[in-house]
């Protein structure tokens, strides 16, 4: 299954893309607000409200993931972690500096809950540190709130809460990482 937002409002719309031919343009029609819009199936380019085309790469797993654990809000969601601050909330169309975006209806979360920083150590492999961004319900690591401005380290496997909404760490090279492969 395929997932697409409608260009308007944001509506997320799923739809099996194996009933389609890679470069078969699909007309859609949102269900939310009625506005049609066209996908291309296959397509690396994505084009936004004023028209402009951005280029949308493969994900890259190669510093970690973040599992989001199915819930009554949304879906399993597994999302690449980058070098450097990786800023993780609510997904949202009109919030800005959020990299790592979680698509659910939980009110809970917040649009830039917390931050999960993804630094290289001397050894040359990968730290993991975790810090509430702040929100106003708190984030939770191992069902232990943070405390404000209390930055920790994470290590693979680690269950982080935020609002209803939880995820577990997959650090890069994990074995959970490679039967995923």
């Amino acid at each position: 299954m395929k997932r697409v937002f409608c260009p308007k409002c944001d509506h997320q719309i799923t739809f099996d893309e194996k009933k389609y031919e890679d470069g078969q343009v699909v007309p859609m029609v949102c269900p939310a607000c009625a506005s049609q819009f066209k996908i291309k199936i296959g397509r690396k380019v994505v084009r936004n409200k004023t028209g402009e085309e951005k280029e949308v790469r493969e994900a890259d797993f190669s510093c970690g993931s973040i599992v989001v654990i199915e819930n009554a809000f949304a879906f399993k969601q597994e999302l690449p972690l980058a070098m450097g601050e990786n800023v993780v909330g609510r997904r949202n169309k009109d919030t800005d500096g959020v990299n790592v975006e979680i698509i659910t209806s939980d009110p809970s979360m917040g649009r830039k809950h917390c931050v999960i920083t993804v630094k290289e150590n001397k050894e040359g492999g990968l730290d993991y540190f975790l810090r509430d961004f702040p929100s106003l319900t708190g984030t939770f690591l191992r069902n232990e709130l943070l405390g404000d401005r209390e930055t920790v380290r994470l290590e693979d496997g680690d269950v982080i809460t935020l609002g209803a909404t939880t995820f577990i760490l997959r650090t890069a090279g994990s074995k959970h990482e490679e039967e995923n492969l």
